[in-house]
C-alpha cells in the first residue's frame, strides 16, 4: 500500500512539474511575440515622413538615388524619387499588400505583379517585395527566443504555414536599449544565408529613436561587392499626413 502512495505521489509531482515548466513557456512565447511587435512599432510609429539618400555599389559602378517617404502605420507608404533627373518624378505607392509604380517618361501607372515582387528595387540589394512586406514579420511568422545577453535580444522567426512570404527563416537582433533591430538575417528554404541587413545609427527624433542608417549586404556569391545603403534624414513621426498621398491618382498627381 505504502510503495503505491509513493508511487502515486511520485506520478503527481511529475504532472506538477511539467505543468510548472510548460506554464511559462507559454507566458514567454507571448512575450517574445510582444518584442517584435514592439519592434515594429518603433520601426514605423503612426505616421512618418522622411528624406532618404540610397547609394548602390556594385564591383564596377556606384551610384546614389535621393527620394522622400510618407507613409501610415504598416499598411500604407508613398515614395517619391527626386534625384537623379533620369528618375525624378517616378513614385510608388503601397496600399496593404498591393504596389503601384507610376513612370513620368511613358506616362504610365503600373501594378506590380506578384512575379516580380522578388525583382530589385530600383536596381539596388532590396526587393520589391521588402517595400510590400516589410511589417508584417508579426502577422507571418512564429518567432522564438535563439539567445539573450546583456544587450541584445536574438530571436528566429519562421513562416507560418498559411502566409505567402519569401523567406524560410529570419534570425533578428534586437537591440534592448532601443527595440530596434540591429542586424538581420535572411536565409532560403534550404538554410542559406541570402543577404544580411545591418541598422546602425539610432538617432532621436522627437521622442523616437529611429536607425539613420540601414546597409543591406546580399551574400550570394554571384552578388560579391555588392552593397545598397540607405541613409534617413529629416525624419518626423506621428505627425499629420495627408490622405491624398494613397490613391492610385496620387502617383501621377505627386509627381511634379
Amino acid at each position: 500500500m505504502g510503495q503505491h502512495r509513493r508511487r502515486h505521489r511520485a506520478t503527481h509531482l511529475a504532472i506538477v512539474a511539467m505543468l510548472l515548466t510548460l506554464l511559462p513557456v507559454s507566458s514567454f512565447a507571448d512575450e517574445v511575440a510582444e518584442i517584435i511587435k514592439k519592434v515594429e512599432d518603433n520601426l514605423n510609429g503612426k505616421t512618418a515622413t522622411m528624406k532618404i539618400t540610397m547609394t548602390v555599389k556594385t564591383k564596377r559602378a556606384e551610384r546614389t538615388m535621393k527620394m522622400q517617404s510618407w507613409s501610415v502605420g504598416k499598411d500604407k507608404s508613398f515614395i517619391k524619387i527626386l534625384y537623379p533627373g533620369k528618375d525624378k518624378g517616378i513614385t510608388f505607392l503601397k496600399m496593404d499588400n498591393s504596389m503601384w509604380q507610376y513612370v513620368p517618361r511613358i506616362e504610365k501607372t503600373i501594378k506590380i505583379p506578384a512575379s516580380m515582387m522578388l525583382q530589385s528595387w530600383m536596381g539596388s540589394d532590396f526587393s520589391n517585395d521588402d517595400l510590400v512586406r516589410e511589417s508584417s514579420i508579426s502577422e507571418d511568422y512564429t518567432v522564438r527566443l535563439l539567445n539573450e545577453t546583456e544587450e541584445v535580444y536574438t530571436a528566429e522567426l519562421l513562416p507560418k504555414e498559411e502566409a505567402t512570404v519569401v523567406w524560410g527563416k529570419i534570425v533578428m537582433d534586437i537591440s534592448k536599449q532601443y527595440y530596434l533591430p540591429s542586424k538581420v538575417r535572411y536565409f532560403d528554404e534550404e538554410g542559406m544565408l541570402i543577404r544580411e541587413l545591418a541598422y546602425t545609427e539610432v538617432q532621436p527624433f522627437g521622442e523616437r529613436f529611429y536607425p539613420t542608417k540601414w546597409i543591406m549586404d546580399p551574400k550570394e556569391p554571384e552578388k560579391a561587392g555588392h552593397q545598397t545603403v540607405m541613409k534617413v534624414s529629416d525624419a518626423v513621426f506621428d505627425g499629420p499626413v495627408s490622405a491624398s498621398y494613397f490613391t492610385k491618382r496620387a502617383l501621377k498627381r505627386y509627381s511634379d
